[in-house]
């Protein structure tokens, strides 16, 4: 019955694994099969609830089969039409729900949509296109018509990677591709008026958007360099307009954190709102003396950090933020004193709850994995830490600010490191003094200016606030840059398997949430998991799902790709994955690399091992490559008999039905993955044969 406070803690844990369990699947479960488990849950908890253990058992098995029922049901509820294959360029007309700017264009969101040669029970919901012309002076939502390109939200460029396919469709995002031409303005279709609670909803969401542009524009107008897109980003969300170089300087000294909206800007806005509103109305006593102005203060704030959440989109990190910052101002509405960890738990059970795809985005975990680890960290800290008295006033409270930021920095650090090799095989090792030096000067400086902005923009006055706001950011990026720069400030690291990622989640979780000694069980269980990435063991080969392009192991083990201009996308995931930095390419026809690889213009042989592999460009290459290898990867379809002797075949169409391929040479043996197989049959999968 040890630490019986605690306990409550593990719901939303056992509510996420419900939710992870159901999207570890490879074949959709019946919806009748996270009800029947809650079911079940309720009759164990009845049968047991006598018992010392009992209900708490009944109730951890209630919250996973709820949180496996939850994400089953999310995942009918968000379901819409999907593309199916590539189409275009065909005519689009549609109302602009997201615009986001670009260094030149911008990427429009749309819905209610009329597309060419596409029937209205196959049209997506939702597409997404970028276009270089015709968007300026364009906002949310306003009807566009535009003649665009078309293709199915891709899949894993890896089997283990990313798949943007599954984020979309719970994002009821259809199809994305590319404009031709101008994108130019057309009138509402006849009859589109309509006032069901679908219709308020999106017109909610479409008025933050368009107030979100809005004032990324007039930011933009006052502060057209790198200084205003940053601000930009830090007031509305908007971050197109920040130049790669800012945003590859800020990943690479480990201030990321600090263009993405989260607890630290909404805790900034929100308690320099508390303090202004309690300020202003203390200096009226008799409306001091007379009402509880710390509670409307409280009210007050809790408000302009709504505002605030719509205003940026309503980001993972930012609904969580909110969350908190409302239960703690609502405790100070109820003079009661708000329970740190508790705070987290619900907060993150309430974003399940509303989104349980979330669970599987890096902003989830990572603001999480943060927040818990501070909140473990400090309820340590709190009995035993105490420097009063150890320096004198300013000095003293300086001290311990930058002790804060520092300790602060640390931890954070340590507990999404993990999280940030699974998703970007990155890690910044100047974090801690880039931090220390940018965060006094956003929460001292720029946050407050920015505040002071939003203000001033009714007036028009904005430009007062917002240029000693730039100086602010200019430092920051200054000191971004200079980190960066810094010899070994980042490494490039091998992926990380799922099994690794559960393990330091789980030993991270149990290492957080209790108390007594026997946490510390977690971190063998964390550090198992870490190890996992010098464990693992890369592919010799990787093909894309359309074969056009396709990626070797050299002899030193370096990644050599069969083109440097296709699929970019696809060689940078690959790189990552891989840990490597820099790739070579494959030698051009005649050429050759040794005896490890020889190509000609119908193709190449690779040899590894006892293996050699037929890399077919050309079906002409077949007849003789087929005599010689054990194992044919061919970008063009292989007919049956087109390859006497019997080697291992991989074809156009074993590509097409699998989607990306990784292959393991192994003595006497070939082992094959494919994204089919990690993807499985689900409603955001192909429907195709695996």
């Amino acid at each position: 019955m040890a630490e019986r406070d605690r306990w409550a803690l593990w719901l939303p844990v056992a509510f996420a694994l419900g939710i992870g369990l159901y999207f570890a699947l490879t074949v959709e479960p019946p919806l009748w099969l996270g009800f029947a488990g809650m079911l079940a849950a309720v009759g164990l908890f009845a049968a047991f609830r006598h018992g010392p253990r009992g209900p708490a058992l009944g109730l951890l098995v209630l919250a996973l089969t709820a949180g496996f029922f939850a994400a089953q049901a999310r995942s009918v509820l968000v379901g819409a039409p999907i593309l199916e294959k590539r189409l275009g360029p065909v005519w689009i007309s549609g109302e602009i729900e997201a615009l986001e700017p670009r260094a030149k264009g911008a990427r429009l969101t749309l819905r209610e949509l009329e597309i060419a040669r596409l029937e209205p029970a196959a049209t997506p919901l939702r597409v997404r296109v970028v276009a270089q012309s015709g968007t300026d002076g364009l906002r949310p939502g306003e009807r566009v018509r535009l003649r665009a390109v078309l293709r199915p939200p891709p899949g894993p460029s890896a089997p283990g990677a990313f798949d943007f396919a599954r984020r979309a469709y719970f994002q009821r995002l259809g199809a994305v591709g590319f404009a031709y031409g101008a994108v130019r303005t057309a009138p509402p279709p006849a009859g589109s008026e309509n006032s069901d609670t679908a219709s308020f909803v999106a017109a909610w969401a479409t008025a933050w958007a368009g107030l979100r542009a809005d004032l990324a524009r007039r930011i933009l107008s006052v502060l057209p360099g790198r200084a205003g897109a940053v601000a930009a980003a830090l007031m509305t969300g908007e971050r197109g307009a920040i130049a790669e170089a800012d945003i590859a300087a800020m990943r690479d000294s480990g201030l990321a954190h600090l263009l993405a909206i989260s607890g630290l800007h909404v805790g900034l806005v929100a308690g320099l709102l508390f303090l202004g509103l309690r300020l202003a109305m203390a200096a009226v006593p008799p409306l001091a003396l007379s009402y509880p102005i710390k509670k409307w203060a409280a009210l007050g704030a809790v408000g302009g950090a709504f505002a605030y959440l719509m205003l940026t989109g309503a980001t993972i990190p930012t609904q969580r933020a909110f969350l908190m910052v409302s239960l703690v101002f609502l405790a100070v509405m109820l003079d009661r004193s708000a329970i740190s960890m508790r705070l987290v738990a619900w907060a993150a059970f309430v974003v399940l709850v509303l989104a349980p795809e979330s669970l599987l985005s890096a902003s989830f975990q990572m603001s999480f994995a943060a927040v818990i680890a501070l909140v473990a960290a400090y309820e340590t800290l709190r009995e035993r830490h105490n420097l009063r008295g150890a320096m004198p006033g300013a000095l003293r409270r300086a001290g311990l600010y930058l002790a804060g930021v520092a300790l602060t920095s640390l931890i954070a650090g340590l507990a999404t490191a993990p999280f940030a090799l699974y998703h970007f095989n990155r890690i910044a090792w100047f974090g801690l003094a880039a931090n220390l030096l940018a965060v006094p000067l956003t929460g001292l400086w720029v946050m407050p200016w920015a505040l002071i902005a939003f203000c001033l923009m009714p007036l028009g006055l904005e430009g007062f606030a917002l240029t000693p706001m730039s100086w602010g950011i200019e430092g920051m990026l200054g000191v971004a840059h200079r980190v960066a720069a810094w010899p070994g400030a980042t490494s490039v690291i091998p992926a990380m398997p799922i099994l690794g990622l559960v393990l330091v989640a789980l030993g991270g979780v149990w290492l957080c949430l209790w108390r007594r000694t026997w946490r510390l069980a977690g971190v063998p269980v964390v550090l198992a998991g870490l190890l996992s990435v010098p464990l693992s063991d890369p592919p010799d080969i990787l093909v894309t799902g359309d074969g056009s392009l396709m990626g070797l192991r050299g002899p030193d083990g370096a990644l050599v790709l069969s083109s440097a201009a296709r699929q970019r996308f696809s060689a940078d995931t690959w790189r990552r994955r891989l840990g490597e930095t820099e790739t070579s390419v494959w030698p051009k026809a005649g050429d050759g690399t040794g005896d490890w690889l020889r190509c000609d213009p119908l193709g190449c042989i690779y040899r590894s091992g006892d293996h050699v592999v037929a890399l077919v460009r050309d079906s002409r290459a077949l007849i003789d490559d087929c005599a010689v290898a054990t194992l044919v990867v061919a970008r063009v379809p292989v007919r049956r008999g087109a390859c006497p002797g019997g080697p291992r075949t991989l074809d156009r169409f074993d590509l097409w039905r699998g989607g990306a391929h990784a292959l393991w040479l192994e003595e006497g043996a070939v082992r094959i993955e494919t994204a089919a197989q990690y993807r499985g049959r689900r409603p955001w999968t192909p429907k195709r044969g695996l």
